[in-house]
């Protein structure tokens, strides 16, 4: 299956080497905001319609070693946590996104 997280171009740049991903939110909420793919549009309105870009990882959950839990979210809404860093290797593709 297939999930997706939206990061801010610079912070993703900073992380390019690195073996793992963490976004802030692992270390303020205990874990990390993804989406399914059709809730891509909504978050991107919601929370980056100001950003300017963004970069779209695509997550392969069959790879990622951190521990997924789907649980409800905005608009009581159903959404993929994963609780633990992103692992690099589960990243299979990334979308430079202008908005």
């Amino acid at each position: 299956m297939l999930i997706y997280h939206i990061v801010l171009p610079e912070k993703w740049n900073s992380l390019v080497s690195s073996e793992h991903y963490a976004a802030e939110s692992l270390e303020t909420e205990g874990f990390i905001h993804c989406s399914y793919r059709h809730q891509l549009d909504g978050v991107l309105g919601r929370y980056y319609a100001n950003a300017g870009e963004v970069v779209i990882l695509e997550l392969d959950t069959e790879k990622l070693t951190s521990r997924l839990v789907e649980e409800p979210s905005t608009n009581n809404e159903i959404y993929p946590h994963v609780y633990g860093p992103i692992n690099r290797d589960c990243i299979t593709g990334t979308e430079t996104r202008m908005l």
